[in-house]
């Protein structure tokens, strides 16, 4: 005997006496109370793909069949300038399903999420909503400045209100002569109706509405405080989240180049990609399923949507007589009643795991608790791959509670290209506008100024392959620029030089010092290795395969060079690597941001170091690229091997291991010298200044480091999945506590200035290779990692003090008192009191 399934409104329709009238609504729409002050009910649609886990066919199908109505009405000719325009966050992909009904077509959805460095092209206000502010981002501003129809998509018309704002908003900016506006369900009153005819004609376009099913809803007085009675009296805890769960992570293969949606644009071209790889990645999804699962659950992330329930269409179509379900999260809060009569059955809850432009706050997803599901695919931005996603009460602890199997898979979010590259190619060729000068002040350009030149390459400029690097720098070679160590500390610590202006001798090894960095790099390759894999993912992740690696010139270019080779080596990617130069004090090479940003579009760029020590250079980038061409444009987050002083989120590690780079100067870094800022040598159209140190060729072991690490990589490729996996998981927003560190230290030592403070394994050694040191910090216990420290400190008879606390293996002392009166015949600074 048949069942009766009871609609999904009639606890709240009892209850508050609210009445759903038109064709076919019941079979389309729920009801549900809102936790909302300004709308009592929630109509909750089963076909959105939103709070009911529905069939992805359905989902898709019907917003792919509103859209070949929309074709249909625009005719033969009138979609061919037409772009389709979702709303935030419950019809993203609704839209885009619509745009694939209506087929070619570019689609755009507003977002709530801010992204640095993208200028709104639009905004507008949805007053019923719990998060109201909508932003248009386009990544081509043209999306919404053409003259052909506009195709406004939203779940639902309520009053048409959200409508009325966005047409208004975005007429007054570019004018266009139809529009069509694209619902699920249209439920305005006559007088709305009469509002937006009215509305067209004054505007003089043409507004046409298309909707899959019309009605009406019936709201009896005093609604909206009964309905709040009603919440508060049966709102329940939600469930506790998992005490300990696992989750296996699956590599989609994302195609390089596509969206993950719709808040930058998505064009005709993305689509067909994306078509392309569907088959593929659904594939991997099946084959991540446990056996013998029955029923399963692809859960999108607020405005993904989109990605999600294609992946979910994907996996269907490799699973026969599997229940594909399709559902997202939502930062709308509803109360949850366990009725057959009430369309949100149960509800997770878990805080915000996105960005924090995207808004802290709890978020939700609903009738998944209890819904019986084998496994669920968690799917979701890159973005939103942090910290709390992953703790005790994190989406994926509430999640494992309530299935068997746990996977997430991750989609690359796509970072916008910025406009400016056609502007910039046109300034640096022509000799027009303004240059920024070397010290990040801007002066106009005179009518000689020249084109920049291209970067220099080995084996003319360094020892390194032409592809491995091109450096943005000047050759000053020919140059005399060395000077005496002490005489180069007197002048920097007395303000008469700064230490950009010249460049140390060249330290030469010993060989027994030579022998040290030999046995360093043999039993530390593989520990490089994996660091260099971990953080070359991290980047590949975050940045996808568009990124163009800036190594800071000239620690992090054996680094680049690496991450590269590893790019290449894993993923056949060939990464493009370039060094420039940041100088403590000046900032970065400004022009050579100017080339970058032309080139290969600044968005793309991903600052490279070795190390971090306690953050100044952090901070000096973060200051020079914020305003770079009136436009934040550049992510000033520097990827690192090692990051100890909390520094930075993108690293391989946060131990203070040797890097055995850092163990020597030119040698190990191409045969450059340290970079050279000086107006008499390097002008306000040109790059900062090197020098290439032909004649140490017999002792250059540039390659041999890169050669030794590179051939580990085969080995650590387990261990770098498992640190990727670990610091997925983690927290990893800098901590700043070297800088803590190294202001505790001043104080302590009474130094005075944190500039004489060189915590870590390698800015000790540079203090030791290329300054006046004063003493060594040492962390109590730390053996071989130190070995080549002690020596160095032994041969420029500088004491090693050892010490427990710090968060570094070590920590170089710069004296603050130096003179060329106060050192001893060795060089050693002493005491000139």
């Amino acid at each position: 005997m048949a069942t009766h399934t009871p609609w999904p409104g009639h606890w709240v329709a009892d209850r508050l006496g609210i009445a759903l009238t038109g064709d076919g609504l019941h079979g389309v729409l729920g009801l549900a109370l809102r936790r909302n002050p300004k709308r009592a009910h929630l109509l909750v649609s089963n076909l959105l793909g939103k709070h009911v886990p529905q069939d992805p066919r359905a989902v898709h199908g019907a917003a792919y069949a509103l859209g070949e109505r929309v074709r249909e009405l625009l005719g033969p000719d009138g979609t061919r300038d037409a772009v389709v325009l979702g709303y935030a966050e419950t019809a993203t992909g609704l839209g885009h399903s619509v745009a694939d009904g209506i087929g070619g077509v570019p689609y755009l959805h507003s977002t709530r999420r801010e992204v640095a460095g993208v200028t709104a092209g639009g905004g507008f206000q949805e007053e019923h909503s719990h998060a109201t502010g909508h932003l248009l981002l386009p990544e081509d501003p043209a999306l919404l400045s053409g003259s052909g129809p506009l195709v406004l998509v939203d779940d639902e018309f309520s009053t048409g209100q959200t409508i009325l704002n966005t047409i208004r908003d975005l007429h007054g900016r570019h004018p266009r002569e139809r529009y069509v506006v694209v619902a699920l369900t249209d439920m305005r009153s006559a007088a709305d109706r009469a509002r937006l005819a009215d509305f067209a004609a004054a505007l003089g376009a043409r507004v046409d509405v298309v909707a899959l099913v019309a009605g009406a809803v019936t709201l009896p007085d005093g609604v909206l405080e009964r309905g709040q009675a009603l919440v508060a009296e049966h709102e329940t805890p939600p469930p506790a989240p998992a005490a300990h769960y696992d989750v296996t992570h699956v590599d989609l293969e994302w195609p390089a180049g596509v969206p993950d949606g719709g808040r930058h644009g998505f064009l005709p071209e993305h689509a067909a990609a994306l078509e392309a790889a569907l088959p593929a990645m659904g594939a991997r999804l099946a084959a991540a399923l446990p056996p013998g699962a029955r029923r399963v659950l692809v859960l999108g992330n607020e405005e993904l949507m989109y990605a999600p329930l294609r992946l979910a269409g994907a996996l269907q179509r490799h699973t026969d007589g599997v229940d594909v379900r399709f559902s997202t999260t939502t930062r709308s809060p509803v109360l949850a009643v366990d009725d057959p009569g009430y369309a949100i059955r149960s509800r997770i809850v878990f805080p915000a795991h996105d960005e924090p432009s995207d808004g802290p706050g709890d978020r939700y997803a609903y009738n998944v608790a209890g819904a019986g599901f084998d496994a669920v695919i968690c799917v979701i931005d890159s973005v939103g791959e942090t910290g709390p996603l992953y703790e005790p009460g994190g989406l994926l602890a509430q999640l494992a509670a309530h299935t068997g199997t746990l996977l997430l898979a991750v989609v690359p979010s796509y970072r916008p290209r910025p406009r400016l590259r056609d502007r910039l190619r046109s300034r640096l060729t022509t000799g027009t506008g303004s240059r920024p000068r070397q010290n990040g002040h801007t002066a106009p350009m005179s009518a000689t100024s020249r084109p920049l030149p291209a970067p220099l390459r080995g084996p003319a400029f360094s020892s390194y392959a032409a592809d491995e690097v091109g450096w943005l720098l000047k050759d000053l070679s020919e140059v005399e620029l060395e000077a005496p160590t002490e005489e180069r500390e007197e002048a920097i610590q007395s303000g008469g030089a700064h230490y950009a202006e010249s460049l140390p001798v060249e330290y030469q090894p010993s060989p027994e010092y030579q022998e040290l960095f030999r046995s360093a790099l043999d039993g530390s390759a593989e520990r490089i290795a994996r660091a260099v894999g971990a953080v070359t993912e991290l980047v590949l992740a975050e940045r996808g395969p568009d990124a163009v690696l800036v190594s800071l010139a000239r620690a992090g270019t054996p680094v680049g060079v690496l991450m590269r080779r590893w790019a290449k080596h894993t993923h056949g990617l060939d990464l493009p690597h370039y060094a420039v130069s940041i100088v403590r004090g000046r900032g970065i090479d400004r022009n050579a941001l100017g080339w970058l940003a032309a080139e290969h579009g600044a968005a793309n760029a991903v600052f490279v170091d070795g190390w971090t020590g306690k953050g100044a250079i952090t901070r000096e980038l973060a200051d020079a690229v914020k305003d770079f061409d009136g436009e934040g444009v550049f992510d000033p987050d520097i990827a690192v091997l090692a990051d100890p002083g909390g520094c930075v989120s993108t690293y391989g590690t946060r131990d203070d291991f040797l890097i055995p780079s850092a163990c020597l100067n030119s040698t190990v870094s191409g045969l450059v010298s340290r970079t050279v800022l000086r107006a008499d040598l390097t002008g306000p159209d040109e790059y900062h200044g090197a020098k290439f140190y032909r004649e140490l060729a017999g002792s250059d072991v540039s390659g041999l480091f890169l050669d030794t690490v590179g051939a580990a990589f085969d080995r650590v490729g387990d261990g770098v999945a498992e640190d990727v996996k670990s610091l997925r998981s983690q927290d990893r927003s800098p901590t700043w506590a070297g800088w803590a560190a190294v202001e505790r230290i001043s104080e302590e030592y009474g130094i005075g200035d944190v500039n004489l403070v060189k915590p870590g394994v390698g800015e000790t050694t540079r203090v030791l290779l290329r300054r006046v040191p004063w003493k060594i910090l040492a962390q109590r216990g730390v053996g071989a990692d130190l070995d080549h420290v002690r020596l160095l400190a032994q041969q420029r008879g500088v004491p090693v003090e050892e010490v427990d606390g710090l968060p570094y293996s070590c920590v170089g002392l710069i004296h603050p008192r130096f003179t060329r009166g106060a050192t001893g015949t060795d060089g050693k600074a002493v005491d000139a009191k």
